[in-house]
């Protein structure tokens, strides 16, 4: 069976050595132009025989620090100070990423759950094809910045998923501690959870780390610099980067894990959110973890919603206004080795 090709087309050679930056054109007609392309930003750094890395943001077009960073490392590399290849990525969801919104605003694609894509779809799932199927199987490493968006605010953490292989897991151990956030979780892919980057990284035997380093629809200082400082030392961890160019050692992470839904707290009604707890907090099963209020009928009493379990408080829900099912709090746990759930 003959794999279809993407319709989208690179400016960039991957294949050549230099420093070349360019665009991705994404096949777009729409009423104003009939042979139009949307223009996703790309760019190479390649300098002979070495790794090969996938540096992304914008993956969810509202989440700054990881497209600031990057843009910001490719201004400041040059050839020599490359072993191996950098491939940028830094608005990965250009529409989403122009919009400022964690969702296209094309087709309200999700590109972190639309892997493996299809070549003749929508805009998102074409991009996430070319990514699966163009981009990851040039690449060892892909380094893929998040942080809560719009909705939530985390404590600047980064992440790998929980691997079978403890040759992986020990790798994964590794780049966490080298990336050097404050909080470094180990996460268990959800049941069915073949959609989102780590999964099509796991199909294309692509090593993946990820982070959440901030949120709110806005960017901290503090939270860009957790960003800048580790990518450049997982770079330097991978041997991409040469010595001239590595970063200072890194500070001590946190090692936490999540590993099912007790772990979430979610919004048991619609209304407005009153949170119970800070990030960082410490909890305990049965906990309050926040009150919904009825502001359509404001004699109700509001609506209690509890911890399930016991752990630190990683992610909180920043808009007031939620609806019932949306995410207000996700806990973490000592890291304990042990196979998935």
């Amino acid at each position: 069976m003959t794999m279809s090709k993407s319709r989208i087309r690179s400016e960039v050679d991957f294949k050549r050595d230099g420093k070349q930056v360019g665009f991705l054109r994404l096949p777009h007609s729409v009423h104003r132009s009939a042979y139009g392309w949307i223009p996703i930003p790309v760019a190479c750094i390649s300098n002979g025989a070495g790794p090969s890395v996938l540096l992304m943001a914008g993956n969810h077009g509202d989440e700054y620090e990881g497209q600031i960073a990057h843009a910001t490392l490719l201004r400041a590399l040059e050839v020599k100070d490359v072993r191996g290849r950098i491939i940028f990525l830094p608005s990965a969801n250009f529409p989403a990423a122009m919009a400022g919104l964690r969702t296209s605003p094309i087709d309200d694609g999700n590109l972190n759950r639309s892997f493996p894509g299809n070549p003749d779809g929508s805009a998102t799932a074409q991009i996430a094809w070319y990514i699966e199927h163009e981009l990851l199987p040039q690449c060892d490493y892909v380094l893929d910045l998040h942080s809560g968006g719009s909705s939530l605010m985390y404590l600047p953490s980064a992440l790998s998923r929980r691997h079978p292989d403890p040759a992986k897991m020990a790798l994964a151990l590794e780049l966490l501690q080298a990336f050097g956030a404050p909080i470094s979780y180990i996460t268990d892919a959800p049941p069915g959870d073949d959609l989102a980057l780590p999964a099509a990284a796991a199909r294309q035997s692509v090593m993946h780390l990820g982070s959440e380093l901030g949120g709110g629809g806005t960017l901290t200082p503090a939270a860009l610099r957790i960003a800048q400082g580790g990518t450049r030392r997982v770079l330097a961890r991978i041997g991409v980067l040469a010595a001239t160019a590595a970063p200072p050692p890194a500070p001590a992470t946190r090692l936490l894990e999540v590993r099912g839904p007790e772990y979430f707290v979610y919004a048991p009604d619609s209304g407005l959110f009153e949170p119970s707890v800070e990030l960082g907090d410490e909890v305990v099963a049965g906990q309050p973890a926040g009150l919904i209020h009825f502001h359509d009928t404001p004699w109700r009493e509001p609506s209690p919603a509890l911890f399930q379990r016991g752990g630190t408080v990683l992610s909180k829900r920043m808009p007031c206004r939620t609806e019932r099912g949306d995410c207000l709090f996700h806990l973490g746990t000592p890291y304990q080795d042990g196979p998935a759930r």
